[in-house]
């Protein structure tokens, strides 16, 4: 197993497992990495697009397609649906983002699949939901207080927890089609203010102030209350025979309070 890293070649440790970490940033690479790729047949790529364009495709296609891969992965986003007014979408479903985010990840999507069509590279993509984990989360964020709650009507969003994306990734390993993609998402798609209200009443804490959609001060945010969407999983559930660790973020948040807080 090997990863990439922004800062310098090392070799890293996890849970026991010695592996190399090779440098890989926007401007230049570890050489070696090259010669890695060609030994691989299992690649996964997370590594977001910058300044519009998807790295992994821009410097190694061709070390890619010499390595004759059995299994890529490419890590997209829910943000290339854009906005559905609250209403369900899944694979199937119009992609039409207004994020600058969701734009890219759009473009990312397509460079891989012409590169898997145009080449015959085994090609799969995860479009993922909002992400949370046991250290990032809204339990989180509340007892540092770096959270509100937004003032926008009919608002949903689809959440997913970290290990149920490590289990979905596991499970493709064996079951794998070439071309297909994944909604990667829990079955409970609500809004920030249903989470946060949840939140609020595990850690029995005061509710944060109230702020409206326009003078929210971060522009991602502020584009993420853009698009309202509920994600469909029912795909990726039924292909990877996946019942979901975390199906709501009840049962995600209830772990983090009574395991970990």
């Amino acid at each position: 197993m090997s990863t990439t890293s922004t800062s310098k070649t090392c070799q890293k440790n996890i849970n026991g497992v010695i592996y190399e970490s090779f440098f890989f940033n926007n401007e230049s690479y570890d050489l070696n990495l090259v010669k890695k790729l060609k030994d691989a047949d299992h690649v996964l790529i997370s590594i977001p697009p910058v300044n519009g364009i998807d790295l992994v495709v821009k410097n190694f296609s061709k070390a890619i397609e010499n390595c004759k891969p059995k299994w890529i992965t490419y890590l997209s986003a829910t943000s290339v649906y854009g906005d559905h007014n609250g209403e369900w979408v899944n694979e199937e479903s119009i992609t039409k983002p207004t994020s600058l985010n969701g734009i890219v990840r759009m473009a990312a999507e397509n460079s891989w699949l012409s590169l898997g069509i145009d080449k015959n590279i085994p090609i799969q993509i995860f479009r993922l939901s909002g992400i949370y984990s046991n250290t990032s989360n809204v339990l989180v964020r509340l007892k540092s207080g770096n959270i509100n709650l937004i003032n926008k009507q009919n608002q949903f969003f689809s959440r997913i927890q970290v290990e149920d994306i490590g289990c979905v990734l596991f499970k493709s390993l064996s079951r794998f089609k070439s071309g297909e993609i994944y909604n990667i998402s829990d079955d409970q798609p609500s809004s920030s203010e249903e989470v946060i209200l949840y939140g609020v009443k595990l850690l029995n804490i005061d509710k944060p102030k109230i702020v409206e959609v326009k003078d929210i001060g971060s522009e991602m945010l502020k584009n993420f209350y853009k698009d309202s969407k509920k994600v469909s999983n029912k795909k990726m559930k039924s292909f990877f025979n996946y019942d979901l660790k975390f199906p709501t973020y009840v049962e995600g948040l209830s772990y983090v309070r009574d395991n970990l807080i």
